[in-house]
């Protein structure tokens, strides 16, 4: 329209006020991108379900919120109640905070959400996948369920069905680690980063609750048991209405078909729930990361400067050493408490003159056996000063199974073979 006539042209032939049809423009442009038409009444709208939440997290009664929501809202879409959270996080509201009333604040809009259309993707989309691992959670659920009245002390066979069954339903983690390593983080790059950290902890309960279950099966403790899978059920259940209603929508509204080409040629690398793992001849051999300046490497899962490289190696808890194919030393890593002292003078030495006259026949015979592809690691313990030292050779070779070298690693266990029992707690002096 601008090449002829401008706006205020165009709204005197019209006979509209030149602000009022600036205003319309904007309206109808709102409307066909599915925008609030009054970004005032959604940014008011948004203010008023945070109220809500925050109300849920005082105590308020469920009927009271509940009822003050229907009210409010009729049209409220799955990206909009994932923006409420983020907003509540970017706030100061803890994220252990939200995760501990997710379901009960998710419960005030299940209505709104039961009533949209579910997602629908072609099969080679990763929703796709993730939606078949539900609806097969689902009907393991439903026989779990079917079991619980059935199942007491004098039962073994519905008693071993049953801890089959809840040993199977564990397979849902791979499906919880492609969300957390391949989904959550191109996420994370459009910012969605609160919802996805407070679904990561639930992931971690629902962990925890199917080991504590398992762990009573297996202790002869049935009647526990029983009553802790119920609790079980619904910790799961949940987080498929989660993902569903909320999580699947936002992401499909968000991501670029980019975005889920990269991450469906990641998730083979993790696995698949129920389904079983690719095959490592599914595995893409495509680097989906690619730079171009200079001083980037592009390594085959991502992409790092040579000062990072540098400084990961240099930060690694071991002595790296590696030589290549023609016995040549061509890198160390110069770690501040290296085991084994390394100079710059046995870059470009032969490996067979770094050791002394009575072990170089051992060091030949790990070279040419990894050399022949006979063997690929060697490892050998020692005493050195009073402490423990683990020290591995691997050979390395490309895909094709060439050979590149061996690799050289020395490791200080000493304290390693202390631990006897889980430290999971941050613990700083």
């Amino acid at each position: 329209m601008g090449r002829i006539a401008t706006l205020k042209m165009a709204s005197e032939i019209a006979g509209i006020d030149v602000n009022k049809f600036i205003e319309d423009i904007k309206n109808e442009i709102a409307r066909h991108r599915g925008e609030a038409a009054n970004p005032q009444d959604k940014n008011q709208r948004q203010i008023e379900l945070k109220n809500i939440i925050k109300d849920l997290h005082r105590g308020v009664p469920f009927e009271e919120v509940k009822k003050r929501f229907d009210e409010l809202i009729k049209d409220i879409d799955a990206s909009e109640i994932a923006a409420i959270e983020e907003s509540l996080i970017r706030e100061g509201m803890p994220v252990s905070e939200i995760q501990r009333l997710c379901d009960l604040h998710v419960n005030v809009f299940r209505d709104i959400l039961n009533s949209k259309p579910s997602v629908s993707v072609p099969e080679s989309h990763p929703l796709y996948m993730y939606q078949r691992e539900n609806r097969e959670l689902q009907s393991l659920l439903q026989r779990i369920q079917s079991l619980i009245p059935q199942v007491t002390d004098k039962n073994p066979s519905l008693i071993n069905e049953l801890r089959d069954l809840i040993i199977k339903i564990q397979d849902i983690n791979f499906h919880y680690l492609r969300k957390e390593n391949q989904l959550f983080p191109y996420l994370e790059r459009y910012g969605f980063t609160g919802p996805s950290q407070v679904m990561w902890g639930i992931h971690n309960e629902i962990r925890k609750k199917m080991k504590e279950v398992l762990k009573l099966i297996d202790e002869d403790k049935i009647f526990e048991a029983v009553e802790s899978i119920p609790r079980l059920i619904v910790m799961l259940s949940e987080m498929i209405f989660k993902e569903e209603n909320i999580l699947f929508p936002t992401a499909l509204n968000l991501l670029s078909d980019k975005d889920w080409d990269e991450i469906r040629k990641g998730e083979k690398d993790i696995g698949f729930a129920f389904i079983g793992k690719s095959n490592e001849a599914e595995k893409s051999d495509s680097k989906v990361y690619q730079n171009k300046e200079a001083g980037v490497l592009n390594l085959s899962t991502g992409v790092l400067s040579l000062e990072q490289l540098d400084s990961i190696l240099t930060a690694l808890p071991v002595d790296i050493s590696f030589v290549d194919e023609n016995d040549e030393v061509r890198y160390y890593s110069d770690n501040k408490d290296r085991i084994f002292p390394r100079s710059p003078g046995v870059i470009g030495r032969k490996v067979q003159m770094c050791h002394p006259p009575k072990s170089v026949y051992i060091v030949e015979k790990i070279l040419n056996a990894f050399k022949k592809g006979e063997k690929d690691v060697a490892e050998f313990y020692v005493k050195l000063n009073g402490r423990d030292i683990h020290i591995r050779y691997f050979a390395v070779r490309d895909k094709s199974g060439r050979y590149l070298g061996t690799l050289e690693v020395s490791q200080d266990i000493t304290e390693i073979k202390k631990l006897s029992k889980e430290k999971r707690l941050l613990e700083w002096e």
